[in-house]
């Protein structure tokens, strides 16, 4: 068994070395106290770059959502246009409605389309603006896609 501790008093207890905070050491300005609100200014440099790059990001997921969405009227009009017994008008019909079916209306603006059929082939083009984060500009998108047309061939 251990002996009993004396009572604990504060006159009883050696006075402690007051410790170095971590402004000043041994009596001089520690260097981070001429630093105060550098945080601020880096943030303030920092975050419009960090908002650049973020609204460049999404601007590109737009692009490319217009684009992916253009091909694919694209190659559905040009499917509809290459159909034994269709004509170039049709084509076009089919890849005004694929826009509009599937609500391209808002990503895809000002959408143009050409169709031309010859007697081996079908092509059809997609002309529009991609939407924009952006004010005053808008992208512009062109795609087109061409296949060779249906027709009955002897045995």
């Amino acid at each position: 068994m251990s002996p009993p501790r004396p009572p604990s008093s504060p006159e009883g207890r050696r006075p402690r070395r007051p410790r170095p905070g971590p402004r000043h050491r041994r009596g001089r300005v520690h260097e981070r106290e001429h630093e105060r609100g550098s945080g601020s200014i880096e943030m303030l440099l920092v975050l419009p770059a960090l908002f650049t790059i973020v609204i460049l990001a999404i601007q590109g997921a737009f692009y490319y959502h217009a684009h992916t969405l253009a091909i694919a009227a694209a190659q559905e009009g040009a499917r509809t246009a290459g159909a034994l017994n269709s004509t170039a008008a049709h084509g076009a019909a089919a890849a005004a409605d694929f826009i509009a079916d599937v609500g391209g209306d808002d990503v895809l603006t000002g959408v143009e389309v050409g169709a031309e059929r010859t007697d081996t082939s079908a092509r059809i083009t997609v002309d529009g603006y991609s939407a924009s984060l952006i004010p005053g500009w808008n992208p512009p998108i062109q795609a087109a896609a061409t296949v060779p047309v249906e027709r009955v061939t002897p045995p």
